[in-house]
């Protein structure tokens, strides 16, 4: 036990780290005067540049099943294109905290819609049930429904954070980001309808679903923003890594996770990332933390813990061999 821990905890840290600081990254770039689609782009071009790269590497295959393409590009534009752009609009509205934070819901969403489209999904009985309702006042309490959303900037009055617009804009980014992560679960619930069992290997299908995001925004990027433009060199450095590293390699990691630990520790990364992006956030890009962001995030991840289905374990790992996680 002591050798299995070894092996996939620096993965663990590894895969959590740089899921959590792709949303400092993404503030980054917004700030820098990218535009959200072009953040979203790029993102894709360059993590597609890099998963070929890991094929031509491992000599693997590229699926040529047209079902493969197919459902690959339904799963880019549900886990990728659309999420990828919202989450780049909201961080032009709200902080990175916030943004990561309300990632953690993923898997709430990922919940609902399995139980809407994923046949012999399991119903929910009273403990999982008890998550998704204390899921969603987590997620009220991080938008800060009291103060009529506007403390969605950060977890404070309106305006706070630099939000465009007060209040009005942290409603906007605040949802924009809501919207991506019920994106992120309805996606994920098609994968496990459409993908899940394919003999192909997690890195040979993240390849051609990253390909199918990168060349929709290829073609949605010029029509909706106009010529790209490559930005300075602390906006350039930060799209890179989030491309290369947080949109290609990170799918390798959390492949080689899910085979040596299971799914079930493959999952808990969701726990981590935001407390990757809130220390980020924090003292990265000086942004403030309040109170309501970290009672509302602690909720959801213990809603998260409450929703998953127990016997997630060592059997697992032969079963979620190509299992993926949602990134941020």
């Amino acid at each position: 036990m002591v050798g299995v821990r070894g092996r996939w905890w620096p993965g663990f840290v590894a895969l959590s780290a740089i899921w959590g600081a792709s949303f400092a990254l993404i503030k980054v770039a917004v700030e820098a005067g990218v535009p959200p689609v072009w953040v979203a782009a790029w993102r894709c071009l360059l993590g597609a540049g890099a998963l070929w790269a890991i094929l031509a590497v491992r000599r693997e295959a590229v699926p040529r099943d047209p079902a493969v393409w197919g459902h690959s590009a339904v799963a880019a534009v549900l886990l990728n294109a659309v999420p990828f752009v919202l989450f780049s609009y909201g961080e032009t509205r709200v902080s990175s905290v916030l943004a990561g934070v309300l990632n953690a819901a993923t898997p709430l969403f990922t919940l609902l819609f399995a139980l809407a489209v994923v046949p012999g999904e399991p119903r929910p009985g009273p403990r999982r049930l008890a998550g998704l309702a204390l899921g969603f006042a987590g997620v009220l309490t991080v938008l800060g429904v009291w103060h009529g959303f506007g403390g969605a900037s950060a977890g404070g009055p309106a305006g706070e954070a630099g939000a465009p617009g007060g209040g009005a804009g942290a409603v906007a980014g605040g949802l924009a980001c809501l919207a991506a992560t019920c994106c992120y679960g309805a996606g994920f619930a098609y994968l496990r309808r459409h993908l899940a069992n394919r003999p192909q290997s997690a890195t040979a299908l993240s390849t051609v679903q990253i390909t199918c995001g990168g060349a929709q925004l290829a073609v949605a990027a010029p029509l909706a923003a106009g010529a790209p433009h490559w930005p300075g060199a602390g906006a350039a450095s930060a799209l890179l890594v989030l491309g290369a590293l947080g949109t290609g390699v990170a799918y390798v990691l959390n492949l080689g996770l899910v085979r040596t630990a299971g799914t079930a520790v493959a999952a808990a990364v969701t726990y981590a990332t935001p407390l990757w992006s809130t220390a980020l956030g924090a003292l990265l890009l000086a942004e403030p933390v309040g109170w309501n962001t970290l009672a509302g995030g602690l909720a959801v991840i213990a809603a998260v813990a409450l929703t998953r289905p127990p016997g997630l374990g060592g059997a697992a790992v032969r079963r979620g061999r190509r299992a993926r996680q949602p990134v941020g």
